[in-house]
């Protein structure tokens, strides 16, 4: 009798888990509204404020640089100026490989080698949830290439990672930070290039923009140069509510506590144990 009720009860815990697992759309959501932070580039931001009334349509943000004019591309479901006519097949060799479905390359500015690490299953459902954004008619000029396209390979991050090793809080962080690429702004020189070798959570490099000039700060573990000396607590306010040690609140592009602050918990504790483990670099 004792093992008909607990197969019995084994058997209803699996069906509750069943039927709380979440679907692709729903995984994908979460991966690019909590973590990959899409929003910063596919969402008019006019006078720095979101339009949400145009979400992921693309077309304000600019960025200028020595190999190439871009601006944020449609990403809505629009089947002439987004990306409605895409297969998922072609999103997702979009989001790991940085083309297009016509062959021609996206620029570095897509941060696409970040996204290589992303599982075949979270791979699947940001492709699904990118599928059903609601279209929204809004044409973006196209970009403009003054070199030959290149993009640095993220080191462990250069294939998909093992759903096994997700387990560990550690490889974990280092996977969510590298699909919200952390460090796109936190390796890079101050010329602007990225290396994720010698520069790895050094920082320096100086933004520019509506929201004046900002430096990406050094996040290694070295104790005054870097993050090393601060608490758990201040690391994740830092991340969620975008305050500093010092209390001073971020500014772009570092305000990312939009997204964040609807991590679940396990999550950003991950993430804090991953920071942890960046070598000191001052």
């Amino acid at each position: 009798m004792f093992k008909l009720f607990a197969l019995c009860a084994a058997t209803i815990v699996a069906l509750i888990v069943a039927a709380s697992a979440e679907t692709l759309v729903e995984r994908g959501s979460y991966l690019v509204n909590a973590v990959m932070g899409c929003d910063g580039c596919h969402t008019p931001r006019p006078g720095g404020v979101f339009d949400m009334s145009k979400r992921f349509s693309g077309g304000s943000q600019v960025w200028d640089e020595k190999a190439y004019t871009v601006r944020g591309a449609n990403i809505t479901s629009d089947p002439e100026t987004g990306i409605g006519s895409w297969s998922e097949a072609d999103i997702k060799r979009a989001l790991t490989e940085g083309v297009r479905p016509n062959g021609i390359p996206l620029a570095p500015q897509m941060p696409f080698a970040f996204y290589k690490i992303l599982t075949p299953r979270d791979l699947d459902a940001v492709a699904a949830y990118t599928k059903s954004i609601a279209p929204v008619r809004n044409q973006v000029p196209p970009p403009v290439y003054k070199a030959e396209m290149h993009a640095e390979l993220i080191p462990d991050g250069e294939k998909p990672i093992a759903e096994k090793a997700l387990r560990d809080p550690v490889k974990r962080g280092f996977y969510l930070a590298t699909i919200a690429h952390c460090m796109e702004c936190h390796a890079r020189r101050p010329d602007g290039t990225q290396d994720y070798v010698n520069w790895n959570g050094k920082g320096g490099y100086i933004f520019k923009g509506p929201f004046g000039e900002v430096a990406a700060r050094n996040i290694s573990s070295h104790k005054t140069a870097g993050i090393g000396g601060w608490s758990d607590a201040e690391v994740k306010r830092a991340l969620t509510q975008g305050i500093g040690r010092d209390g001073r609140a971020f500014k772009l592009p570092m305000a990312r506590q939009v997204y964040f602050s609807k991590m679940t918990d396990d999550d950003v504790d991950a993430i804090v144990a991953w920071v942890r483990t960046i070598p000191p670099i001052e």
